[in-house]
Formats: C-alpha cells, structure tokens, sequence
C-alpha cells in the first residue's frame, strides 16, 4: 500500500482503484449492516419466543395458585421464576395491585403500575402484550411480556415478565467490534486486490496509450506487445494491425512522391534538353527544328496524361469522383473502346476476338470507357505481334462479367499480386511507356460502381483481367 502516495489521481489507475475501493466499502458495508441486523432481528425473536412460553407455563401455575386464593404459593412461585438477576417476575390482580415480586425492595417504590409498559393494555384488552421499554425504575433497555391470567373467562390476575438486555447488548457490541474489525481486515485485503487489478487493467491500456502516440508522432515500426486474455488482448493486435497498415501507407506514399517526382523528372528534363538544343541554334534545320518540336509535342502530352491520371487517382482515393450514373450498355461502350484503339491495333497487327452478350448496369459511362481503355492498352502494351485479344461478356447471377484476355508473356506469380498498386509497371519487359496508373484507376472507378476486378496469368501465356459489374 506504500505506492498509493504516488498516485495520479487523474489517470485511469486511480479511477479504476477509486471504484474498486468503493463498490467493496460499499457492499461490504451494505452486508456487514444486513448482518448485524438480522443477528439482533434473530436473538429478541428467540427471547421473545422464550419468554412467550415461560410466562405460558408460569402463568398456568399461577392461575392454579390464585384459583386457591393461595397468595404464599404465588409469592413462592413468583420467587422460584424469578430469581435470576436478568429476570424480574411480578403478580398482579384484575384492578392491577401488585400481589407478588421478585423484586420486592425495589417495587415498594412504585406507586402507580397502571404506569408501567403493558398493564393498562392487558387489563382493558385481556390480551397478550409483548416488546421493549425501560426499565420500571432505570433506564436499562427490557424485554418484556405482560399477559392475563384467566380462568373460566374470567381475569384473575396479570402476569409480567422482563429480561435485562444489558448481556445482550455486551455481546452485540462484542459482535459489533468484530465485524467491525473483519471489515476493516475485508477493506484491506481488497484494497490490495483491487489495486493489483486496477494496475493489471491500467498498465496495458497505458502501454496502449504511448503506442498510439508514438503512431501518432509518425513512429510506425513499432510493436505493442499485451498479454491478456481479453478484450485488451485483441485491442492490442488491432493497433498492431493498424501500426502495420500505417507503415504500410507510410511506405506508399514515400514510394508515390518518389515515383511521382521521378515520372515528372524525365519528361521536364526532356523538354529542357529540347528547349536549351533549340536555343542553341538547332532550329536553324528545319527537319532537326521539326524533330524537336515533336518531342516537345510527345513530352508536354505525356506530362498532361500524368497529371491527368494523378488527379482522377486522387479523386478516387478521397471518394469525391462523382459519377454521372445512367443506364449503360456494356456491349457498346466496350465496342466503342475497340474503335478507339482499332488503329493502334492494326499498326501493331493485334486483332480482337469480340463475344459480349447483351448487358445493361447503373454508371457513368466514361469512366467506364476510360477503364476498358486502360485494360485494353495494357493488353496492346504486352501482346506478341500477330496475336489476338479475347473480349468476352456474359451474365452470372446478378453481376455483368467481362474478361480481357491478350497472348503476351503474361505476368510473373511475384507480381501478380501488385498490378493493382500506383506505379508499378512489374519487370522491365512489361513496362512500356506506362507509368503504372492505369490498372490503379481502373480498379477503383470499377470499385466506385459496386464492382470487383481481379487478374490472372500463367507466365509465358498471357494474362487475364476479370470485371465483375452489379446488373440493373
């Protein structure tokens, strides 16, 4: 209890301590008190049934006695009955006189015993009077029972009984002291459970704590380590999953500004190469001066496709990319991509294989357009010369499916699972001219739709995109 000193009474320790203590004081309290009133209860209602069948027998004897109008037989009953120090037994007549008492020193000195608890009641009552009162000449606590004598229906007489409770009190306040000190023993030993049970449940939430504020200062390498069976236990592997996810985003968003700064690089250098050649005199040949601009032509569109991506990239990820969503037709709008790359195609001698059922969902068309462009040109990009590209488009369930299929040299098992990711272009033989946004687009307009999209390869056999679309 030594370390209760150096508490911080605003921690969650010191709540948790400070409940603990009270809900214990508390109920063992509460207990302690239902305890020593039911013991006090249960002893006045043992003597109470006690003196009940005392008096019963004693008044029988009296009444024998009195029916003989044998007032020395009463008196020696009365003395008999009577001479415990606890006890005191009186004898009255019908009108209340006193005929006999084990106390006869001190009844001489009372004048009226109509006054006394009890004696009015059973004369105008003739029934039973049982409870608690001071003594008939002390203040001493008593307990008492008055009933009539009678015999034939007729009152002979009243017999009163009392008992001192001064032993009962002695031993109640004996009890008291004892529960008291258990009590006091109770508080003590629960103090120091609670206290190891409030640490137990503070110190891991404690830990919790400064973990989540070295995540929150950007230190997302490390691991919290809590060993409960509980609740805590699975909140602990929780920011350990999130510490993980963070790194992992960290990670991500370091590899996007050095990819972003990198793609930005090589065509502004480009075009600063171009501009300084040309300042330089090189305009001075008109197929050179030519051949520059085109460069130039290339290096700006490249920049303006870059950013372009980068800003629908963006608008995807904060979900603010809002679409304009209308009924589509997926077997047109997948030709309508064809067309737009039909020529590309033929300079590359790529044809495409077109199956595709008749399809109808809830979406913005162009952006739809802009993913099967994406999936198209990626096949272009890694398709063998003189191979084919499958497009097929079938129904299943309650979903639209359409496959992109190309011949090329498919995609490595290692990279399979990245093709998704913000620029990355997997091994250099697949890279391109891309810059790896495409596949990162249109997996999430796909996503922004309801849909999933999803890729298989064998490599050295082509790679296949898969589209799942929710139908209308």
């Amino acid at each position: 209890m030594g370390l209760l000193p150096q508490i911080k009474w605003h921690s969650i320790y010191a709540k948790l301590l400070a409940t603990y203590l009270l809900l214990t004081t508390l109920g063992t309290c509460v207990m302690a008190g239902y305890i020593i009133w039911s013991f006090h209860a249960y002893f006045m209602k043992v003597r109470q049934s006690e003196m009940r069948n005392w008096s019963t027998a004693i008044a029988e004897s009296v009444a024998d006695a009195l029916q003989k109008n044998d007032r020395k037989l009463v008196e020696l009953i009365v003395q008999r009955y009577g001479a415990a120090e606890t006890i005191t037994l009186r004898v009255f007549d019908s009108k209340g006189q006193l005929l006999a008492t084990s106390s006869p020193k001190e009844d001489l000195q009372v004048n009226n015993w109509l006054a006394v608890a009890g004696i009015q009641t059973v004369l105008e009552t003739k029934s039973e009077v049982q409870g608690t009162a001071k003594g008939v000449l002390s203040n001493e606590d008593r307990l008492f029972i008055t009933r009539p004598i009678i015999r034939n229906r007729q009152l002979m007489g009243i017999l009163r009984m009392s008992i001192s409770l001064q032993q009962f009190q002695r031993q109640f306040t004996t009890v008291i002291q004892t529960m008291l000190g258990t009590l006091a023993f109770t508080l003590l030993v629960c103090t120091a459970i609670s206290e190891r049970l409030a640490r137990s449940l503070s110190h891991p939430i404690e830990k919790m704590k400064n973990f989540a504020i070295r995540m929150g200062s950007g230190h997302f390498g490390d691991k919290l380590e809590i060993h409960e069976s509980n609740e805590l236990d699975q909140l602990a592997v929780e920011l350990n999953r999130m510490s993980e996810r963070l790194a992992s985003l960290d990670l991500e968003r370091r590899a996007f500004l050095a990819n972003v700064s990198h793609e930005l690089r090589t065509p502004i250098s480009n075009v600063l190469v171009t501009v300084e050649a040309l300042r330089s005199g090189a305009d001075s040949d008109p197929i050179v001066r030519d051949r520059f601009f085109q460069n130039l032509e290339d290096e700006i569109k490249r920049l303006s496709c870059l950013v372009n991506d980068l800003l629908d990239l963006g608008r995807l990820e904060a979900g603010v990319l809002l679409l304009e969503r209308q009924k589509v037709e997926l077997s047109s709008l997948i030709r309508r991509a064809i067309k737009a790359i039909e020529t590309r195609m033929q300079n590359l001698q790529i044809s495409a294989c077109v199956n595709l059922a008749e399809l109808q969902i809830q979406g913005d068309p162009q952006r739809l357009l802009q993913v099967f462009l994406n999936l198209l040109d990626n096949a272009m990009k890694h398709s063998a010369i003189n191979s084919q590209i499958f497009i097929t488009g079938y129904k299943e369930g309650k979903q639209a499916v359409i496959t992109i299929r190309d011949q090329g040299t498919g995609i490595k098992d290692s990279d399979l699972p990245h093709i998704f990711e913000q620029f990355y272009t997997g091994d250099r033989s697949r890279q391109g001219r891309g810059v790896g946004l495409g596949l990162a687009i249109a997996k999430r307009i796909v996503e922004a739709h309801g849909g999933s999209i999803c890729a298989s390869s064998k490599f050295g056999q082509g790679a296949t995109f898969t589209i799942y679309l929710p139908l209308i």
